[in-house]
């Protein structure tokens, strides 16, 4: 927190009526008891209130709230022979990141004491919430009512609305974000004043009002439409996508193409998917009347997938971000987090996502798919070009989607090939239609007089109850995948 900001904060501080749940004056009370449990309720207490932050001022006199100094030392207070900021920390649950700091107001000396918003759950001191109400600092569960509005107050809270980058002017604020693509992509005519554009920038959550005219840049702003993420904290700029090539089908072998992509996911997205895409080999056929070249890789798939990786990131895990790797025989996409739905249930679930704004944005730019078909369409484009099927599997704390180059029937694995009889049932069922032998024939480029090959797939994937018989008194009924 700069010392403009914390001047300008304390003055907006200091002009309220009169303390509020989120906001609390001391004189000289160091009592640490008492600033674990006014953390805990304060903090609480904000996120009742939809404020990003709650307040401790000490050096305010009760009776009128004039400032007038205090001799409180945070930084070299101790509690039972501990750090004070310490031996609060370690009271804390979940961990809260609060920030003392000592500042000259107008030749007084203040201490301003700033606790985030409660996040995921509420905030307790020594296994206990509080809550303020009044000028009171009771247990939280003994308010029931306010204990379950809290609940619902957590529940919507999300990464996005996080702040990236704190109390900027109106010129770094353009500086930093690609405002004009933001209006480019959605659609939107560029107002001709600054004020136009930053109420369109607030009113999609790109960024927020900070005190004393200034503004915050938030999460959703800074990963979508950031000119540079390095401008932003590494929490931000570690969200880069990130692309690698190599010469090779291991990650041992020579890299022969690196790219961070250091522009917002808006601005950056299609970018990445165009670059990747005059990277990609081309395989060489002859039409009806010219040579055509058509890439190992559907273009659809990429762009899905890509799309996909962005939107499901868990962005609480720090330090990585979407990855693309482009080996000699596939691709592979990875995204950080564990899924909210089991890899074999993406095609049929109802799409779920940890970014439920930074999704909705985007696919109001379309930027990736509308109605959860995203996996549909890849699926769809994977079978009409008869590639191998593509992998999604859970990877330590990440999910990892590969695309297969092509290779023939006689060259695939035992397991690719029941998984490629998996996914076909299975988009056959979303549309309406089942599996036959002659579908998994056509699929799979099996000549007819092989049926027996099918035949061996399609028991294999019964064995492994991936299918069933659509109807168990007619075989030649079809098959649909187990989850029908």
């Amino acid at each position: 927190m700069s010392d403009a900001r914390t001047l300008a904060l304390i003055g907006e501080l200091l002009a309220l009526p009169a303390e509020t749940a989120w906001v609390e004056f001391k004189e000289n009370n160091t009592d640490a008891e008492m600033i674990g449990k006014r953390i805990s309720a304060l903090s609480n207490a904000a996120r009742l209130a939809d404020k990003p932050f709650a307040y401790l001022l000490w050096g305010v006199r009760d009776a009128d709230h004039a400032a007038i100094g205090t001799a409180f030392e945070p930084t070299s207070a101790k509690q039972q022979g501990q750090p004070l900021e310490l031996w609060l920390a370690q009271r804390l649950q979940p961990a809260v990141v609060f920030d003392f700091k000592a500042v000259d107001y107008h030749g007084v000396r203040l201490v301003l004491l700033e606790i985030p918003a409660a996040t995921n759950s509420p905030v307790e001191f020594d296994r206990q919430a509080h809550i303020r109400i009044g000028s009171a600092t009771p247990k939280l569960s003994d308010h029931p009512e306010r204990l379950k509005a809290l609940w619902a107050r957590l529940q919507p809270y999300a990464w996005e609305a996080g702040i990236a980058a704190q109390f900027l002017n109106g010129d770094a604020v353009l500086e930093r974000l690609d405002y004009a693509v933001y209006f480019d992509l959605t659609g939107q005519s560029l107002p001709d004043n600054r004020a136009g554009i930053f109420e369109k920038l607030a009113a999609d959550g790109l960024i927020q009002a900070d005190v004393g005219g200034y503004w915050n840049i938030t999460n959703l702003g800074a990963v979508l439409f950031a000119r540079r993420l390095t401008d932003f904290p590494p929490t931000i700029a570690r969200k880069a996508i990130r692309f690698v090539a190599y010469d090779g089908l291991g990650r041992a072998d020579v890299v022969t193409h690196r790219r961070d992509v250091q522009r917002g996911y808006a601005a950056g997205f299609s970018e990445l998917v165009d670059y990747i895409d005059g990277l990609i080999p081309r395989n060489e056929y002859i039409g009806k009347a010219f040579r055509q070249q058509q890439p190992l890789y559907p273009a659809i798939a990429i762009r899905e997938l890509a799309a996909n990786a962005l939107i499901h990131q868990d962005m609480t895990i720090r330090g990585t971000g979407p990855l693309v790797e482009m080996f000699k025989d596939r691709l592979e996409i990875t995204n950080p987090g564990q899924p909210l739905v089991q890899p074999e249930r993406f095609l049929d679930f109802p799409p779920r996502s940890r970014n439920e704004a930074l999704a909705a944005l985007m696919r109001r730019m379309r930027l990736c798919e509308e109605q959860g078909t995203g996996i549909d369409k890849v699926l769809v484009a994977v079978e009409l070009h008869q590639l191998p099927p593509p992998d999604f599997r859970v990877e330590g704390e990440a999910v990892r989607a590969v695309l297969y180059a092509p290779r023939r029937f006689a060259e695939m694995t035992p397991q690719e090939r029941v998984r490629a009889c998996y996914q076909h049932a299975a988009l056959k069922h979303v549309s309406g239609q089942r599996m036959t032998n002659a579908s998994l024939r056509e699929r799979m480029g099996i000549d007819p007089q092989n049926a027996a090959q099918a035949s061996a797939i399609i028991k294999l994937a019964l064995g492994q109850v991936l299918i069933r018989p659509a109807d168990a008194a007619h075989p030649r009924a079809g098959y649909v995948p187990f989850w029908a």
